[in-house]
């Protein structure tokens, strides 16, 4: 164990820090042997409720509908997996244990030994989230290609050096850091100022063993030295998920209200030819435009008539998008599932789009919406041609 020491810090008599490499079996073993020596009262692990399901279940989103993962609000693990599974390949590490398995063993083998466990790692989905809302566009972009799409010279790394230096998902969270540091801040500095408040919040119950990341034990040590109601009381603001900005909805419903309004006065003027006319310009453009953008994305025949009835209606509700229905009704005639989605990530492949489910869903849903919007734009024009 000695050559691992600099993995295992003791905070205090009632505080140790486990540091891991979440694809090492020397990871998975030392986690053990930690439990049976050190004896905790808690075993804390760097997990959400979400990861752990994933864990527990890792062939369960592989084999979920599409729709239920979306509606159940899975899709941001598909994101991680597909990330996590990408740098893995990157990195050269084509053995070795499932990332995470160590954080799964800890939990395990405290059940087996009646330790109870703590989950102290912020939900996923909502780090992801608050990642995403903090990016520009032009980072966005950059880390998405980094991530998923970027081709790099794989040099097979060992998996013990890799315990020394830090563990996997930090790895690929430092990569991010230089790309998008925006998105850097969310996913290291804010989780380990609330890993550091879960441990505080739990101090309490007794001598914690905290099974976390090597790479997050820097910046765990470094908070630990605050006060700790510092720490806790910023948890519910980590915890709060980014609130959408109204002003694109409100820009958007404003040429609905004015079309309207131009047809409405059409009709005040007793000019019914007129308003007749702007409503088949309006009906026809819509749906005619919204339906060959869903035809050219290879959706199905139903897909293309729902979305070309619902293109003129939903145009007039900036809620709404005709490609969203057009992608729903997709997903159910040709239901993808959550191994779908981890397969279109992770290919570079541009012609995944046509050949993956998912792929072709989202050219459904794309291809909706871009048709439909030019069709309200092309209609548009026309109602102000005919009311001039």
């Amino acid at each position: 164990m000695s050559e691992y020491t600099k993995n295992i810090i003791d905070i205090d008599d009632s505080l140790r820090l486990l540091g891991t490499a979440h694809v090492s079996t020397t990871s998975v073993n030392l986690v053990k042997k930690q439990i049976a020596e050190y004896k905790p009262d808690i075993v804390a692990v760097e997990l959400c409720e979400s990861r752990l399901s994933s864990l527990k279940r890792p062939e369960g989103i592989d084999n979920e509908d599409l729709l239920k993962i979306i509606n159940d609000g899975k899709s941001a693990m598909i994101i991680l997996q597909s990330a996590i599974s990408v740098q893995q390949r990157k990195m050269g590490i084509n053995s070795g244990e499932k990332p995470g398995a160590e954080l799964l063993a800890a939990i395990n083998v405290a059940d087996e030994v009646g330790i109870p466990v703590e989950l102290i790692d912020r939900d996923v989905i909502v780090t992801l989230r608050r990642a995403w809302k903090k990016m520009g566009i032009r980072e966005k972009l950059r880390v998405l290609n980094s991530l998923l799409w970027e081709e790099v010279e794989e040099d097979d790394i060992d998996l013990e050096e890799l315990l020394e230096d830090g563990d996997l998902l930090s790895s690929m969270m430092e990569d991010v850091y230089k790309v998008a540091p925006n998105a850097g801040h969310v996913l290291i500095n804010e989780r380990d100022t609330y890993l550091s408040g879960r441990i505080q919040q739990i101090r309490d119950k007794g001598k914690i063993l905290a099974v976390v990341g090597a790479g997050h034990l820097s910046g765990i040590q470094d908070n630990l030295k605050k006060p700790s109601k510092e720490t806790i009381s910023i948890l519910p603001e980590l915890e709060k998920q980014p609130k959408k900005s109204n002003l694109t909805k409100y820009l958007m419903l404003s040429i609905p209200i004015i079309l309207v309004t131009l047809v409405g006065k059409m009709a005040y003027d007793g000019n019914f030819t007129k308003v007749w006319d702007s409503i088949s310009v309006w009906l026809v453009l819509n749906a005619l435009l919204a339906g060959i953008g869903i035809l050219i994305a290879g959706g199905h025949p139903l897909s293309v008539i729902v979305g070309a009835l619902a293109s003129p209606f939903t145009s007039l509700n900036p809620s709404l998008a005709a490609g969203w229905f057009a992608g729903y009704t997709q997903i159910k005639m040709v239901p993808p599932t959550g191994k779908d989605a981890q397969e279109f990530i992770t290919l570079s492949d541009y012609s995944i789009f046509w050949k993956n489910k998912v792929g072709r869903v989202m050219l459904v849903v794309i291809g909706g919406n871009i048709g439909s919007t030019a069709g309200s734009l092309i209609a548009g024009g026309a109602i102000f041609n005919i009311f001039f």
